[in-house]
């Protein structure tokens, strides 16, 4: 998986598999979801990202601990 912020276009996109987009749909006003020839969503893309991201240039990760 992958994130990246563009600051030139303000978008912040998603990417969470290897994959050519064969179809993307825009779940509402600056949110695309992009997905491969399966239906298999590839990446995810937020347009204005500074209006609706709080700091878009900063990521915190963070992975659930197993019992």
């Amino acid at each position: 998986m992958k994130v990246i912020y563009d600051r030139e276009t303000d978008t912040l996109s998603i990417i969470l598999r290897d994959g050519k987009v064969a179809e993307s749909d825009e779940a509402r006003p600056g949110l695309i979801l992009d997905y491969d020839k399966s239906r298999r969503l590839v990446s995810i893309e937020l347009l204005d990202a500074s209006d609706q991201v709080k700091q878009p240039q900063s990521v915190e990760f963070a992975l659930a601990a197993g019992e």
